[in-house]
């Protein structure tokens, strides 16, 4: 019995493991899930073809965009802020009022990230300009990217939390 049951555990595992990845990661487009107009969470493939959550806080006006994470104390652990811009261009961010040592992806507009940086408190010199065009910035705690083996050419599956 015991047999039995581990093998449809198995099985089931399985299973789940070709929905999640099939879903998220053969989607040719940049899609996501939206909880509200603020939040969702995306998918973003690893380097060991894992998809990773991350919930996110959209940041879609100028506005927005210069506020960024100014004034937060702390960052959860698998959170962080996405960054939308109407086109693909060199993005240049700076950490002016900004407490939490952060990192940033830098993606295209097919959901690739081209460039990730960590970024130190407070700064306001150096900036932090990304080395290819990007349509979307992702920022979160520094080391998340490195910790869930998120690295250049991973796949960001926005998972209907953008319309484009």
């Amino acid at each position: 019995m015991l047999k039995k049951n581990c093998i449809f555990v198995l099985i089931l595992m399985s299973v789940m493991y070709f929905v999640i990845v099939h879903k998220y990661y053969f989607n040719e487009k940049l899609v996501v899930y939206a909880q509200n107009q603020r939040n969702c969470v995306i998918y973003i493939i690893n380097t060991m073809n894992r998809p990773i959550n991350c919930n996110v806080e959209i940041a879609a006006t100028g506005e927005e965009h210069s506020k960024g994470l100014m004034g937060r104390s702390e960052l959860c652990n698998n959170c962080g802020m996405l960054f939308v811009f109407d086109d693909e261009d060199y993005r240049t961010f700076w950490m002016k009022n900004t407490s939490i040592p952060l990192s940033i992806a830098f993606i295209d507009k097919n959901g690739i990230i081209n460039d990730i940086q960590d970024m130190k408190p407070y700064q306001t010199f150096p900036s932090y300009t990304s080395k290819y065009p990007a349509k979307f910035a992702l920022e979160v705690n520094q080391g998340w990217f490195k910790k869930n083996f998120i690295s250049t050419g991973s796949k960001v599956i926005s998972n209907g939390c953008i319309s484009k």
